[in-house]
């Protein structure tokens, strides 16, 4: 599955973007007025390949939920059962990310890709366990090669099993307490960044824990060595550092743009996924919309290395993709412009 959808991933159609740039020229506005809309609505034409590209709606936001092994490292204050509890309150409606969601009508799915217990059947929920949570990236490889893969193969379903549904837009979430560890680690491997560079407090860590949070980054990075460009390739560092979370993510992405969808990324661990997905195939970054700057630093180094630019800069870290929800209208409506906006010729206004 992972080889089918990396060969159906093609880079943007340049017509399409030519086109889109050209009707930005006819448009009642001046040209450029919109700033960061109008280029985005021409990577949309390119990702389609056709002018306008289509409407961006519904949306639909997939939160991947797994446990982490580094977590005995005592890298948060959280505990691990936090996240299957969250599991149910994303399962019964009540996190921040359904309030997003039903503001803009997105729908919310949750995927158990490696929650440490066991997770009773629920209406919303994929159950998608590859194993119960990760290894200790500190003292061993957080995951196998094949474990690892399995995992970027459940995202690929799961964004498959979205487009099929309907969906036109697909939304990273997360959710894995001690994740930001693993994604900063991720982070510092694939944009080649210290490790006091890409490590935040998370949830919230005090200086003493947020000290030995970049100090467990260092370690992990000594022990294994990654390098994607290596013997080991991506697949192999992902395997290292990763968390099944990014692992999935980063198969959900690149499902998403082997269905010429865009994907608005997230957070800090959606960021460190598109990094792995990218290093697997280069095209996909044309399906990718980063949604929002998150306040964890390996957010911006990983987004820089992407050539992203954020829509919404607003100070968030919770991730569930809370940040990609807010920046859904954005994407649709740098979109409805292409559809609505009359051209002077048809509205009868005289250009400059």
């Amino acid at each position: 599955m992972l080889d089918a959808t990396l060969a159906a991933i093609r880079p943007a159609d340049d017509g399409a973007m030519t086109q889109a740039r050209t009707l930005h020229t006819r448009l009642t506005k001046p040209a450029g007025s919109l700033g960061a809309l109008e280029e985005l609505s021409v990577r949309l034409a390119g990702l389609a390949g056709t002018c306008p590209p289509p409407l961006p709606e519904p949306g639909a936001v997939a939160v991947f939920a797994a446990d982490h092994g580094v977590h005995r490292q005592r890298v948060t204050a959280w505990p691990q059962e936090v996240t299957a509890q969250m599991v149910t309150n994303f399962l019964t409606g009540g996190a921040v990310v359904n309030a997003f969601a039903r503001q803009v009508g997105a729908s919310v799915t949750v995927v158990d890709v490696g929650v440490a217990v066991p997770l009773e059947p629920a209406d919303g929920l994929v159950p998608a366990k590859v194993r119960p949570g990760t290894g200790d990236l500190t003292s061993g490889p957080a995951m196998s090669r094949d474990e690892a893969r399995a995992a970027v193969e459940v995202g690929v379903r799961v964004a498959g099993q979205l487009a099929d549904d309907g969906a036109r837009v697909l939304l990273t979430g997360d959710m894995g307490i001690a994740n930001t560890t693993a994604a900063a680690t991720l982070i510092a491997a694939f944009a080649d960044a210290p490790a006091d560079a890409v490590t935040g407090r998370g949830t919230g860590v005090d200086d003493v824990t947020y000290r030995h949070k970049v100090a467990v980054v260092e370690a992990a990075l000594r022990r294994h060595r990654p390098d994607p460009a290596g013997p080991a390739g991506p697949v192999g560092v992902l395997a290292a550092l990763g968390g099944l979370e990014h692992a999935a993510l980063a198969g959900f992405i690149l499902g998403a743009a082997a269905r010429r969808l865009p994907v608005i990324v997230d957070g800090v661990s959606a960021v460190a996924a598109a990094l792995v997905a990218a290093a697997l195939a280069p095209p996909c970054r044309d399906a990718m919309v980063a949604g929002h700057r998150s306040a964890e630093p390996g957010a911006t180094v990983g987004l820089r290395r992407l050539g992203l630019e954020p829509l919404v800069d607003l100070g968030l870290c919770l991730g569930e993709g809370t940040g990609a929800l807010l920046a859904l209208p954005i994407v649709a409506s740098a979109v409805r412009v292409l559809h609505e906006v009359a051209t002077f010729d048809s509205a009868g206004v005289s250009e400059k």
